[in-house]
């Protein structure tokens, strides 16, 4: 021990140092709070872009269904997808026809309360 060392524990009786380790020990939680917060959002938003992309390829193959119902009682196709979309938990944004190939979009909103959205979209219709 050095001679300032030894002097400062004499004259108060106590270490210097003491309750350093509280301190660490507070600042080490902290960080594992702070770990686990960001963790737990980029989960949030890896299952809001699954979920769009569920609903994304649901709605097109059940739009696709729909385009090539031969008896025609399935109705509209973009119709279909968006109540796919909806039973799913997403939102349609777009859904485009064209020829045989059905092509959906759509959105699930993180609940955050960031506002950021998650997008997905999905192709549907007979092999090229």
């Amino acid at each position: 021990m050095s001679v300032v060392h030894r002097w400062v524990r004499s004259r108060s009786g106590e270490r210097p140092d003491r309750g350093a380790g509280s301190v660490l020990g507070l600042a080490l939680v902290a960080v594992l709070l702070i770990l686990t917060m960001a963790v737990v959002g980029v989960a949030r938003a890896v299952h809001a872009r699954g979920t769009a992309q569920v609903a994304a390829d649901l709605g097109a193959l059940a739009a696709a269904t729909a385009l090539h119902d031969l008896t025609g009682s399935a109705g509209d196709p973009c119709a279909v997808a968006g109540r796919v979309v909806v039973a799913n938990g997403a939102e349609l944004t777009a859904c485009r026809t064209r020829g045989g190939e059905v092509v959906v979009s759509t959105r699930v909103t993180l609940t955050d309360g960031t506002g950021l959205a998650a997008r997905a979209s999905a192709r549907a219709g007979p092999a090229a």
